[in-house]
C-alpha cells in the first residue's frame, strides 16, 4: 500500500479469544497449495486424503476454490473445545486475520469489523509495514486447486 493509505499510522487488534471468527456463522477458509502441503504433513496424511475428510470446493462463479470444511453448526471443522486443533499449522487466512485485503479498503471498512471482531482498535498498534507483509502473503499464494486433488472433492 502507499503512504497516503488509511492504516498508514498502524492499526490497533487484540484477539480477545472470543473464536467469532472460527466460529457460529458460515464462511470460507481458503487453502492454498503451501496450506495444504503444510496441513496434510501436519496431520501425516497425504494431500487426497485430507482434502477429502477436510475441504470441499467453492464455486466463485467465474473460479473455484479449496476451503476448510464447516460443521453444521458452521465451526471450522478444526475447532475443539476451546481452541484450534491445528493452530500451529493453520491456513494463511487465518494467521494474517484482519488484515485482509477486504478489511483494508478504507477506515469505514476496518471500523465496521468491530461488530464481529471485539479485537478491533484495541491493543497492540500493527504497523503498516507488518499489515503490508501480510497482504502480500496472501498476494503471493497459489490458490488454484491442483488436478490430482481434484478427484478427491465432493
Amino acid at each position: 500500500m502507499s503512504k497516503d493509505s488509511f492504516y498508514s499510522p498502524g492499526l490497533q487488534f487484540e484477539c480477545t479469544l472470543c473464536s467469532r471468527c472460527c466460529r457460529f456463522e458460515p464462511g470460507y477458509v481458503f487453502i492454498s497449495r503451501n496450506d495444504l502441503d503444510r496441513l496434510a504433513s501436519y496431520l501425516s496424511i497425504n494431500r487426497g486424503n485430507f482434502v477429502k475428510k477436510y475441504c470441499r470446493k467453492i464455486n466463485l462463479g467465474f473460479k473455484a476454490y479449496l476451503s476448510l470444511k464447516e460443521k453444521k453448526n458452521y465451526d471450522c471443522i478444526f475447532w475443539e473445545g476451546y481452541g484450534c486443533s491445528i493452530y500451529e499449522a493453520r491456513p494463511l487466512q487465518c494467521r494474517s486475520y484482519p488484515f485482509w485485503r477486504n478489511h483494508l479498503v478504507d477506515a469505514r471498512s476496518w471500523n465496521l469489523l468491530q461488530n464481529e471482531c471485539p479485537g478491533i482498535n484495541r491493543g497492540v498498534r500493527y504497523s503498516m509495514e507488518y499489515i503490508d507483509y501480510w497482504l502480500n502473503r496472501e498476494k503471493s499464494e497459489d490458490y488454484d486447486i491442483i488436478p490430482e486433488i481434484e478427484e478427491f472433492l465432493d
